[in-house]
Order: structure tokens, then sequence, then C-alpha cells
């Protein structure tokens, strides 16, 4: 079983690695069209605040240590989930 400790570390790695690819989009966002850009430019700003939530509920996990991280690992999961679809969104 994985520790919090590894289990944090992965995430706070992951969410750096997503912020970096949310700039590289955001800067492409800014080079297309009008319509286009606007389209990006929204789906862009609902991953940053998914990425913001996904922060807090990391920070919460740190938080609770012991055993309760076991509980609050599942939000995390979820959270995570549903990044990943955001991203797959927005490439599309």
């Amino acid at each position: 079983m994985e520790s919090m400790e590894g289990h944090v570390g992965k995430r706070e790695a992951q969410l750096k690695r997503w912020g970096a690819k949310l700039d590289q989009l955001a800067a492409k966002a800014e080079k297309a069209g009008a319509d286009a850009k606007f389209e990006r430019r929204r789906r862009i700003d609902d991953l940053k605040a998914k990425l913001q939530a996904a922060q807090a509920k990391l920070a919460e996990l740190q938080a609770a240590g012991g055993e309760k991280w076991k509980v609050l690992k599942t939000g995390v999961e979820s959270a995570w989930n549903e990044i990943e679809a955001a991203f797959r969104k927005l490439k599309d």
C-alpha cells in the first residue's frame, strides 16, 4: 500500500506538470481565431478552477494524516479524474 507521503508527492508533481501544460495551452489559445480563442479560453479557465480545487483537496489530504487520509484519498482521486477528463476535452 502506498504511503500518504508517496501519494502526495506524486500528486504534487502531477499538478506541476498540469500547470505547465495548461500554460502552454493558454499560449496556443491566444494565437487562435476569435471564436476558437473564446471557447478554448473558457475551457482553460474551467480547468484552472479544477486544478485549484485539486490543490485544495491535496492540502486537506496532507493535513489529515494518519488513517483519515485513506478516506480523503477518494476525493483526491475523483478530482484527478475530472482534471484528466478536462484535459482530454481541451485537446479535442
